[in-house]
């Protein structure tokens, strides 16, 4: 059982192949600073080869929720570093997912900021705020300008992560956020450098992972991509626009070196996911489980038939902090219950428990 030996992923050596997915939980505090609550969360789940943070904002207006962490701020930063120095102590790593919201937000979420996308189209739907749900507003179509900042802020959020302790950082790039936005000939109008082309709308977010594999070194940066997810309003409905634009971007990092590169897909072994595989060359990660839970059965088969190198798991996660020994013993397993997965005490957070 494959699933169970280590594995290397650049610089990051793993006790097994079992990855926590990243899992927004809104549990850290209005200011951003991860709390005890986070700290006993991340460190109970330790014995996973990988842990991989919920979505961390680089900077203040690129919140997407309440209870969301950042890391802009020392003290945000020093909150990281007591989560990361928990993990550690429990024989863990754990790695930082840098996600910029773009457009999925709200003047009431992100303090009223700039909210910045690739084109000014808002998503049709409802944004949840403090205050209630609310239309997410129009967007700003990010200038040439803009978008060096951002990708400037995205390394600082990169380096304040590894002082801060953490192992690495993963570059969210997937599940409708900025860079994703940015690859969608959707949410993407752009007719600049950065749209109008799949090589065009690739551009942002390759600029993105290479100045951060520059600044903190390529072995500890992976990258979260979930082509044809179709998820707010980022849609990928034509398979060969589709196909050429991820291939652009795969093509632009793939020499980097990078950790690895973590693909959330409900068919991991189709011909587009095999290919990107392929064209990256190196550590590969898998989500199968957005839509339907992973099973042990199905993790163990991805693995052994040589899908992944690793699998990404969410619920079975939030449910089990022991899930390793769980699988590894094939024991009976705590059931996830959604009602509370946000919120912001410790039931269905720190209250599972273990064998």
């Amino acid at each position: 059982m494959q699933l169970f030996s280590p594995v290397s992923l650049g610089s990051l050596e793993l006790d097994n192949r079992i990855v926590m997915a990243p899992l927004t939980r809104t549990r850290s505090n209005a200011d951003g600073v991860p709390n005890d609550l986070n700290v006993e969360h991340y460190a109970q789940r330790a014995s996973t080869g990988l842990i991989v943070t919920e979505g961390t904002y680089p900077t203040a207006g690129s919140q997407a929720y309440p209870g969301q962490p950042g890391i802009e701020t020392d003290e945000q930063a020093a909150g990281w570093a007591r989560v990361a120095d928990a993990v550690h102590a429990n024989g863990g790593k754990i790695v930082m997912q840098l996600m910029h919201g773009g457009r999925v937000t709200h003047p009431l979420i992100n303090n009223g900021l700039t909210i910045f996308a690739p084109s000014a189209h808002a998503i049709e739907g409802v944004a949840h705020t403090p205050e209630g749900p609310l239309p997410y507003p129009v967007p700003t179509a990010a200038t040439t300008d803009d978008i060096a900042r951002i990708v400037a802020e995205h390394v600082s959020a990169a380096r304040r992560a590894v002082d801060a302790g953490l192992d690495g950082v993963e570059v969210h790039s997937a599940n409708g956020y900025l860079l994703h936005e940015f690859l969608s000939p959707v949410s993407n109008t752009r007719t600049d450098s950065y749209g109008g082309s799949p090589e065009n709308r690739a551009r942002f977010g390759a600029e993105v992972i290479t100045a951060i594999a520059q600044a903190i070194g390529a072995d500890r940066v992976g990258v979260r991509i979930s082509p044809e997810h179709n998820i707010q309003d980022v849609l990928e409905t034509d398979p060969d626009e589709t196909r050429a634009t991820y291939e652009a971007l795969v093509d632009a990092i793939a020499p980097l070196g990078l950790a690895y590169l973590s693909v959330l897909h409900a068919e991991p072994s189709s011909e587009l996911v095999q290919d990107l595989r392929a064209r990256f060359g190196g550590a590969f990660l898998v989500n199968n489980g957005f839509g339907t839970m992973t099973t042990r059965d199905g993790a163990l088969a991805l693995v052994d038939e040589g899908t992944a190198d690793a699998v990404v798991v969410g619920r079975p996660l939030i449910a089990n902090p022991d899930l390793v020994r769980r699988w590894r013993e094939d024991a009976d397993l705590n059931e996830p219950n959604p009602a509370t997965f946000y919120g912001s005490g410790p039931e269905g957070y720190t209250d599972y428990p273990t064998l």
